[in-house]
Protein backbone atom coordinates (compact mmCIF):
# COMPACT_ATOMS: atom_id res chain seq x y z
CA UNK A 1 0.00 0.00 0.00
CA UNK A 2 1.53 3.32 -1.13
CA UNK A 3 0.91 5.57 2.61
CA UNK A 4 0.69 8.92 0.70
CA UNK A 5 -2.14 10.77 1.08
CA UNK A 6 -4.32 7.85 2.36
CA UNK A 7 -6.25 8.22 6.08
CA UNK A 8 -5.29 6.05 9.40
CA UNK A 9 -6.95 5.93 12.99
CA UNK A 10 -4.90 4.74 15.71
CA UNK A 11 -6.31 4.47 18.63
CA UNK A 12 -4.25 5.33 21.91
CA UNK A 13 -2.41 7.91 20.37
CA UNK A 14 -2.00 10.38 23.16
CA UNK A 15 1.35 7.70 24.53
CA UNK A 16 3.75 5.53 24.13
CA UNK A 17 3.83 3.37 21.67
CA UNK A 18 0.13 4.52 19.89
CA UNK A 19 1.98 8.01 19.56
CA UNK A 20 5.15 6.49 17.82
CA UNK A 21 2.72 4.75 15.60
CA UNK A 22 0.96 7.46 14.78
CA UNK A 23 3.29 10.23 14.41
CA UNK A 24 5.63 7.22 11.85
CA UNK A 25 2.55 7.14 10.00
CA UNK A 26 2.01 11.08 9.36
CA UNK A 27 5.41 10.88 8.52
CA UNK A 28 4.85 8.81 5.78
CA UNK A 29 2.14 11.48 4.55
CA UNK A 30 -0.79 10.11 5.86
CA UNK A 31 -3.53 12.12 7.04
CA UNK A 32 -3.58 10.44 11.02
CA UNK A 33 -7.04 10.31 13.36
CA UNK A 34 -5.42 10.45 17.04
CA UNK A 35 -8.18 8.70 19.08
CA UNK A 36 -7.67 9.57 23.01
CA UNK A 37 -9.70 9.02 26.01
CA UNK A 38 -7.86 10.51 28.96
CA UNK A 39 -4.11 11.11 27.24
CA UNK A 40 -5.64 14.40 25.64
CA UNK A 41 -2.32 16.58 26.04
CA UNK A 42 -0.12 14.25 24.67
CA UNK A 43 -2.46 13.65 21.26
CA UNK A 44 -2.76 17.31 21.16
CA UNK A 45 0.88 17.60 21.24
CA UNK A 46 1.24 15.60 18.50
CA UNK A 47 -1.31 16.75 16.34
CA UNK A 48 0.09 20.08 16.20
CA UNK A 49 4.17 18.27 15.99
CA UNK A 50 2.38 16.54 12.71
CA UNK A 51 0.74 20.21 11.90
CA UNK A 52 3.67 21.86 11.86
CA UNK A 53 5.66 19.60 9.66
CA UNK A 54 3.24 20.19 7.01
CA UNK A 55 0.94 17.11 7.55
CA UNK A 56 -2.83 16.59 9.07
CA UNK A 57 -4.25 15.08 11.51
CA UNK A 58 -6.84 15.98 13.97
CA UNK A 59 -7.86 14.30 17.58
CA UNK A 60 -10.96 12.15 18.11
CA UNK A 61 -11.72 11.38 21.85
CA UNK A 62 -13.45 8.46 22.88
CA UNK A 63 -13.76 5.67 25.87
CA UNK A 64 -12.75 2.52 23.74
CA UNK A 65 -14.24 0.24 26.79
CA UNK A 66 -17.55 1.19 25.81
CA UNK A 67 -18.36 -0.63 22.61
CA UNK A 68 -20.87 1.39 21.05
CA UNK A 69 -18.29 4.05 21.50
CA UNK A 70 -15.86 2.11 19.82
CA UNK A 71 -18.10 1.04 17.17
CA UNK A 72 -18.86 4.36 16.34
CA UNK A 73 -14.97 5.91 16.24
CA UNK A 74 -13.87 4.62 13.14
CA UNK A 75 -16.97 6.12 11.54
CA UNK A 76 -16.73 9.11 12.53
CA UNK A 77 -13.22 9.25 11.47
CA UNK A 78 -14.90 8.11 7.91
CA UNK A 79 -17.24 10.32 7.71
CA UNK A 80 -14.93 13.40 8.85
CA UNK A 81 -12.16 12.77 6.80
CA UNK A 82 -14.00 11.14 3.33
CA UNK A 83 -12.39 7.91 4.00
CA UNK A 84 -10.51 5.40 5.99
CA UNK A 85 -7.66 3.10 4.68
CA UNK A 86 -5.59 1.90 7.73
CA UNK A 87 -6.88 1.00 11.55
CA UNK A 88 -4.02 0.57 14.07
CA UNK A 89 -5.71 -0.72 17.48
CA UNK A 90 -3.34 0.23 20.03
CA UNK A 91 -5.37 0.97 22.97
CA UNK A 92 -4.15 -0.49 26.21
CA UNK A 93 -3.64 -0.82 29.76
CA UNK A 94 -1.36 -3.26 31.50
CA UNK A 95 -1.34 -3.46 34.86
CA UNK A 96 0.38 -6.00 37.23
CA UNK A 97 -2.29 -8.31 39.06
CA UNK A 98 -1.90 -11.64 39.74
CA UNK A 99 -4.40 -14.61 40.48
CA UNK A 100 -5.38 -13.25 43.79
CA UNK A 101 -5.38 -9.95 43.69
CA UNK A 102 -7.35 -9.63 40.44
CA UNK A 103 -11.02 -8.09 40.80
CA UNK A 104 -13.97 -8.52 38.48
CA UNK A 105 -14.20 -5.08 38.38
CA UNK A 106 -10.54 -4.79 37.39
CA UNK A 107 -10.77 -8.04 34.97
CA UNK A 108 -13.73 -6.76 33.33
CA UNK A 109 -11.96 -3.29 32.66
CA UNK A 110 -8.69 -5.24 30.88
CA UNK A 111 -10.29 -7.44 28.78
CA UNK A 112 -13.24 -4.61 27.55
CA UNK A 113 -10.21 -1.96 26.76
CA UNK A 114 -7.87 -4.23 25.65
CA UNK A 115 -9.97 -7.33 23.72
CA UNK A 116 -13.10 -6.34 23.13
CA UNK A 117 -12.53 -2.78 21.78
CA UNK A 118 -10.51 -4.44 19.28
CA UNK A 119 -13.81 -6.59 17.89
CA UNK A 120 -15.71 -3.43 18.21
CA UNK A 121 -13.74 -0.53 16.64
CA UNK A 122 -12.67 -3.34 13.25
CA UNK A 123 -16.24 -4.23 12.99
CA UNK A 124 -17.24 -0.18 12.76
CA UNK A 125 -14.62 0.17 10.06
CA UNK A 126 -14.99 -2.89 8.46
CA UNK A 127 -17.27 -0.86 5.85
CA UNK A 128 -15.12 1.70 5.03
CA UNK A 129 -11.88 -0.58 5.16
CA UNK A 130 -13.67 -2.72 2.63
CA UNK A 131 -14.55 0.25 0.16
CA UNK A 132 -10.47 0.94 0.13
CA UNK A 133 -9.23 -2.76 0.41
CA UNK A 134 -7.50 -0.89 3.82
CA UNK A 135 -5.20 -2.67 6.17
CA UNK A 136 -5.90 -3.64 10.17
CA UNK A 137 -3.08 -3.79 12.55
CA UNK A 138 -3.30 -4.73 16.11
CA UNK A 139 -1.41 -4.39 18.78
CA UNK A 140 -0.93 -7.90 21.21
CA UNK A 141 1.91 -8.45 23.31
CA UNK A 142 4.55 -10.96 23.98
CA UNK A 143 1.96 -11.44 26.88
CA UNK A 144 -0.29 -13.11 24.67
CA UNK A 145 1.90 -15.63 23.05
CA UNK A 146 3.75 -17.09 26.34
CA UNK A 147 1.86 -16.62 30.52
CA UNK A 148 2.54 -14.11 32.36
CA UNK A 149 1.36 -14.81 35.95
CA UNK A 150 2.11 -11.65 37.03
CA UNK A 151 -0.02 -10.08 34.71
CA UNK A 152 -2.94 -12.91 34.44
CA UNK A 153 -5.84 -10.33 32.53
CA UNK A 154 -3.64 -8.36 30.08
CA UNK A 155 -2.12 -11.85 28.67
CA UNK A 156 -5.50 -13.49 28.93
CA UNK A 157 -6.70 -10.16 26.89
CA UNK A 158 -3.20 -10.31 24.60
CA UNK A 159 -3.94 -14.07 23.64
CA UNK A 160 -7.53 -12.76 22.45
CA UNK A 161 -5.84 -10.36 21.01
CA UNK A 162 -3.83 -13.54 18.70
CA UNK A 163 -7.06 -15.27 18.17
CA UNK A 164 -9.03 -12.08 17.24
CA UNK A 165 -6.62 -11.34 14.68
CA UNK A 166 -6.86 -14.22 12.83
CA UNK A 167 -10.59 -14.33 12.76
CA UNK A 168 -10.56 -10.87 11.58
CA UNK A 169 -8.56 -11.69 9.05
CA UNK A 170 -11.28 -14.82 7.90
CA UNK A 171 -13.79 -12.38 7.98
CA UNK A 172 -12.60 -9.58 6.18
CA UNK A 173 -10.88 -11.25 3.25
CA UNK A 174 -10.06 -10.95 0.52
CA UNK A 175 -10.49 -7.37 0.73
CA UNK A 176 -9.07 -6.01 4.11
CA UNK A 177 -6.12 -7.44 5.62
CA UNK A 178 -5.71 -7.80 9.17
CA UNK A 179 -2.35 -8.62 11.04
CA UNK A 180 -1.15 -8.10 14.36
CA UNK A 181 2.40 -7.42 15.65
CA UNK A 182 3.52 -8.61 19.72
CA UNK A 183 5.95 -6.10 21.01
CA UNK A 184 8.37 -8.06 23.96
CA UNK A 185 10.81 -5.33 25.93
CA UNK A 186 9.97 -2.40 24.20
CA UNK A 187 8.33 0.09 26.15
CA UNK A 188 8.51 -1.30 29.41
CA UNK A 189 6.02 -0.36 33.00
CA UNK A 190 6.49 2.54 34.21
CA UNK A 191 7.46 1.61 37.32
CA UNK A 192 9.98 -0.83 36.62
CA UNK A 193 13.43 -0.27 38.37
CA UNK A 194 16.73 -0.49 37.04
CA UNK A 195 16.88 -3.80 38.25
CA UNK A 196 13.94 -4.73 36.13
CA UNK A 197 15.30 -3.67 32.94
CA UNK A 198 18.72 -5.25 33.72
CA UNK A 199 16.95 -8.48 34.10
CA UNK A 200 14.98 -8.13 30.74
CA UNK A 201 18.22 -7.63 29.36
CA UNK A 202 19.75 -10.58 31.02
CA UNK A 203 16.73 -12.79 29.40
CA UNK A 204 16.86 -11.42 25.90
CA UNK A 205 18.79 -13.47 23.30
CA UNK A 206 20.02 -9.66 21.51
CA UNK A 207 20.77 -8.16 25.02
CA UNK A 208 18.80 -5.26 24.88
CA UNK A 209 15.69 -3.79 25.42
CA UNK A 210 13.77 -2.80 22.23
CA UNK A 211 12.47 0.81 21.37
CA UNK A 212 9.02 2.21 19.90
CA UNK A 213 11.51 2.25 16.44
CA UNK A 214 11.31 -1.52 16.22
CA UNK A 215 7.76 -1.59 16.55
CA UNK A 216 7.34 0.97 12.96
CA UNK A 217 9.44 -0.67 11.12
CA UNK A 218 7.21 -3.73 12.06
CA UNK A 219 4.23 -1.65 11.29
CA UNK A 220 5.42 -0.31 8.12
CA UNK A 221 6.07 -3.27 6.69
CA UNK A 222 2.81 -4.90 7.34
CA UNK A 223 1.47 -1.85 5.29
CA UNK A 224 3.65 -0.93 3.06
CA UNK A 225 5.48 -4.40 1.80
CA UNK A 226 2.79 -7.31 3.40
CA UNK A 227 0.27 -7.06 0.79
CA UNK A 228 0.25 -10.85 0.61
CA UNK A 229 0.29 -11.55 4.84
CA UNK A 230 -2.88 -11.43 6.58
CA UNK A 231 -3.70 -13.68 10.09
CA UNK A 232 -0.15 -13.07 11.04
CA UNK A 233 1.52 -12.04 14.39
CA UNK A 234 4.66 -10.49 14.11
CA UNK A 235 7.01 -10.93 17.23
CA UNK A 236 9.28 -7.78 17.67
CA UNK A 237 11.06 -9.07 21.00
CA UNK A 238 14.47 -9.30 20.41
CA UNK A 239 14.02 -13.46 20.91
CA UNK A 240 12.25 -13.79 24.19
CA UNK A 241 9.98 -16.11 22.94
CA UNK A 242 12.20 -18.82 21.14
CA UNK A 243 14.97 -18.56 23.99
Amino acid sequence: MELQGKVALVTGAGRRLGCALAGALAQRGMTVALHYNKSEAGARALAEEIEHAGGRAICVQADLSDAHAAENLPRQVAAQLGHLHVLVNSAAVMHRLNLDETTPEQWDAILNLNLRSVFFCTRGAAPALRKTRGKVVNLADLAGLEPWPGFVAHSVSKAGVVMLTKVLARSLAPDVTVNGIAPGAVLVPDDYTAEDRDRLVRSTPLRRLGSPSDVVSALLYLLEGGDYVTGEILVVDGGRLVQ
